[in-house]
């Protein structure tokens, strides 16, 4: 018997189904161990020994192989063609051989597709494990483990609020919060165009404004509306003749296929997918062998899957839209042993695979495919330029025309930014034609500051700088989410104040190791630890040498050292220069105070020098200058029954109010989702609110604002409100409803009665209404008779009806699930037999 591992199970089923009878194909579920998350998982001292540590939910599967290695004659090692491949391998592989449970033969085959004719061939061409890519493994893994465990716990105890630190994922993080600071100092510039709505033959088009009395206009030439109605008056007052029309071809060549960073800013732009999500979607499509592998930096094809996307192409189109001589194109990729095949259809032949997000990301993967072996377009640049009589005033028109769509004619790449003029159609114009001239209009402009990175311009830039590898981009965006350093605000990276906060502490005191140059130095050296090139063990002791006395240094010194270093690092942000040159640092309130920087259980915050006499507060990321003129208290009115004032205030937990002052003053947080005026502010303040007596208990119900938002409360017991407004306007029938239907659901809803995540829509082929559910055990989708649980590979916020649709349809084409329906009689008890002696068996 030949034992054969692999990664998922569903990737097994599949290849013992190729690899026939005398093959046990079993998963290892992903990596099976990994270092203990505790201190001393990895010792410098002794040349960077790993201690590791099984997965304890992976130990069932682990039995199983363990019992098929005892008796195979053969084991082959077939996880993913890349490093993280190699490395659970490696780890099967050591773990058996602990056991001492190897069989006489052990090899390690990769196929890059889920097809039965690349299994077979990889089959015929096994070899060992790959011993570069495991330390390359090895050194990466132990990089990330020293780095976060030695900088987290300084963060914890130097920073409070800050939840951790990692190689890569802070330098992401810098680069967001750089971008913000770029935003916030950028000063917008006033500029105007001036454009001539002209017609040539009936065809409409438009010039623009480009020579003012003699001199050439750039687009920021035209800085204030005087001068743009004066540059307006003049194309208005002229005639404007053609005085040349330049032509030129132009050609532009198709991209190549998808690698694993492309591929998710493509998905990005195009299907608003995020980079966790596509690299979801795409495993599934590789695992269905639908898809070449999808974690490569490589850019070339099988020559037999070039020859039969021409084909394709042929069939599709017709001979003019192939080249010549097939398209090669060369891989970037800093490591050819990483660099395999890019990603592409394993059958051009199908153009539609799945539903949904897994038709959609296909048709994607198969269109960049198999236009990356079109002929290019072809195009015509045309350029008019126009003057009046006296030269002195000038027009252009530019626009672009389309001979041959070549490729275009499948597929064109995304972009993060606006097109251009090039892109309008001209009409036909020649030298000394003179256009009528409909309108004339002078446009103002503010020049725009950098945009906020995208998820795909995100990407994009950490490979330009060399920062990470493309298969770590979704995690390491996906961590920096989980860590709340970031927010997503339609489809764009917010940086939170806590993420300003430690990409601040990480510059003043670990300058070098978030820099762009280093962290790209280190991956090229890692790089060369893969490659064969270097010793992994040389690599980490050359970094630990400098950083470990560099986190014994920042550990030593106090929280308040540490406070006041960041208080003058972050001086230019907190306290900007004011414009009537006053001091940034003067208290808004009291007039004599210091304003600085402050630390407190939960994060940083600016406060007065005054304190406790003045007690003004500010939220780290609340700006300061002239804004922070507006973070004094503002009075909404006085509360009728004491005649005392009701402040609206800001604290270094956000914005609040007050009624009265001391100890004995009432305060209460705002909720985003109220319009804040006096009579809200006072039922905010006298909260929690009573509904009532419950009918049963003879208890009081209570609704108020907590930690995790409105909710109703009775006796020990909750329920959640879905909004800040339920908390005033609940009665008691309705409260008494939510409290019952919370207690049978242990905080759901009682069955039968639960409101549906989302309806999707009428059953495409049972006309039955489609709902998706919260379930105990997760989301799944329902049309009243049958349930279909969600896949994981699938997004709920993504489910489109047609796939919900095709759940349902398996999962009633699948009958009963196994264990419902008749109960089986239990079987007569046999006459006990005597016990035979227990036989001896030796320890393994």
């Amino acid at each position: 018997m030949q034992l054969v591992i692999v990664e998922s199970p569903a990737k097994a089923k599949t290849i013992e189904k190729y690899l026939g009878k005398d093959y046990r194909v079993l998963a290892s579920y992903g990596h099976v161990r990994d270092l203990p998350p505790r201190d001393g998982s990895v010792n410098p001292d002794e040349g960077f020994a790993m201690e590791w540590e099984t997965y304890a939910d992976k130990a069932k599967q682990l039995k199983a192989i363990s019992d098929l290695a005892r008796t195979a004659d053969r084991l082959i090692l077939a996880t993913d063609p890349d490093r993280e491949g190699e490395a659970i391998s490696w780890h099967v592989l050591e773990v058996l051989k602990k056991k001492k449970l190897l069989p006489k033969e052990v090899e390690r085959v990769t196929f890059n597709a889920i097809t039965k004719a690349t299994v077979t061939e990889a089959m015929r061409h096994p070899r060992q494990i790959d011993t570069d890519l495991v330390e390359a493994y090895l050194a990466r893994r132990a990089l990330d483990y020293l780095v976060g465990f030695t900088l987290s716990p300084i963060l914890w105890r130097k920073l409070p609020g800050a939840k951790s630190a990692g190689r890569v994922q802070s330098v992401a993080l810098r680069l967001i919060v750089q971008r913000e600071r770029e935003i916030e100092v950028f000063v917008a510039q006033e500029y105007w165009s001036v454009i001539a709505e002209m017609e040539q033959d009936g065809t409409p088009f438009q010039a623009r404004m480009v020579k003012y009395k003699g001199e050439k206009l750039d687009r920021l030439s035209i800085g204030d509306g005087k001068t743009a109605e004066a540059a307006k008056q003049a194309v208005v007052d002229g005639r404007f003749t053609i005085v040349s029309v330049e032509t030129k071809p132009a050609m532009r060549n198709p991209p190549p296929p998808f690698t694993t960073s492309t591929l998710q800013q493509e998905a990005a732009r195009k299907l608003g997918f995020a980079a966790s999500h596509t690299m979801r979607i795409a495993q599934g499509l590789y695992e269905d062998g639908a898809i070449t592998y999808m974690r490569t930096d490589g850019v070339t094809m099988d020559g037999e899957a070039i020859q039969e996307a021409r084909r394709a192409v042929v069939n599709r189109y017709d001979g003019h839209y192939v080249p010549e001589k097939p398209r090669v194109y060369t891989t970037k990729a800093k490591n050819a042993q990483e660099a395999h095949e890019a990603i592409r259809p394993t059958d051009f032949g199908k153009d539609k695979v799945g539903a949904g997000d897994h038709a959609r990301l296909y048709d994607l993967i198969w269109k960049r495919a198999l236009a990356s072996q079109m002929a290019s377009a072809r195009m015509e640049r045309t350029t008019i330029e126009l003057e009046e009589a006296t030269g002195q005033h000038g027009l252009r028109a530019t626009g672009q025309v389309v001979l041959f769509p070549g490729y275009l004619a499948l597929y064109e790449e995304g972009r993060d930014d606006e097109g251009d003029e090039e892109s309008r159609r001209l009409p036909k114009l020649s030298q000394g034609d003179t256009p009528a001239k409909k309108d004339v209009l002078a446009e103002q402009h503010f020049t725009q500051p950098p945009p906020r990175f995208s998820e795909a311009s995100l990407v994009k830039r950490l490979e330009e700088l060399g920062i990470g590898r493309p298969s770590t981009y979704a995690s390491i965006i996906q961590t920096l989410k989980d860590r709340s350093y970031v927010r997503i605000e339609k489809n764009r990276f917010f940086a939170e104040e806590s993420g300003r906060l430690v990409t601040a502490f990480l510059e003043r005191f670990f300058e070098k190791y978030v820099g762009y140059d280093f962290t790209a130095g280190l991956e090229d050296q890692l790089d060369e630890v893969s490659g064969g090139r270097a010793q992994w063990q040389a690599v980490l002791d050359s970094f630990w040498k400098d950083f470990k006395p560099l986190t014994t240094e920042v550990m030593e010194q106090k929280p308040s050292e540490v406070t006041a270093a960041l208080d003058l690092f972050l001086e230019p942000y907190l306290f900007p220069a004011k414009a009537d040159g006053g001091d940034p640092r003067l208290c808004p309130v009291c007039g004599t105070g210091h304003l600085a920087l402050r630390g407190g259980k939960f994060g940083a915050f600016v406060a007065c020098s005054n304190y406790p006499d003045c007690k003004f507060t500010r939220r780290f990321g609340q700006p300061g200058g002239e804004e922070g003129e507006s973070a004094g208290p503002e009075v909404l009115g006085n509360d009728p029954e004491s005649g005392l004032p009701v402040e609206r205030k800001s604290g270094r937990f956000g914005p609040y109010i007050q009624l009265g002052e001391g100890k004995e003053a009432a305060r209460a947080s705002i909720p985003k989702d109220v319009e804040m005026d006096l009579e809200m502010a006072l039922k905010l303040l006298k909260l929690p609110r009573t509904i009532g007596d419950h009918p049963e208990s003879g208890k009081p119900i209570t609704a108020s604002i907590g930690r995790y938002g409105p909710y109703l409360a009775h006796d020990g017991k909750y329920a959640r409100l879905q909004g800040t407004m339920e908390v005033f306007e609940t009665g008691m029938n309705a409260a008494v409803v939510k409290l019952a239907e919370a207690a049978a659901g242990g905080g759901r809803p009682a069955r039968g009665t639960q409101a549906p995540l989302k309806v999707l829509g009428i059953h495409p082929r049972t006309e039955a209404e489609i709902k998706l559910m919260a379930g105990r055990y997760g989301e799944y989708v329902t049309d009243g008779t049958t349930n279909a649980t969600l896949p994981k590979s699938i997004d709920k916020d993504a489910l489109t009806l047609e796939e919900a649709a095709q759940l349902i349809d398996a999962r009633a084409a699948a009958g009963p699930a196994k264990g419902k329906g008749k109960k089986k009689a239990a079987p007569k008890k046999a006459a006990a037999k005597k016990k035979a002696p227990a036989k001896k068996v030796a320890k393994v």
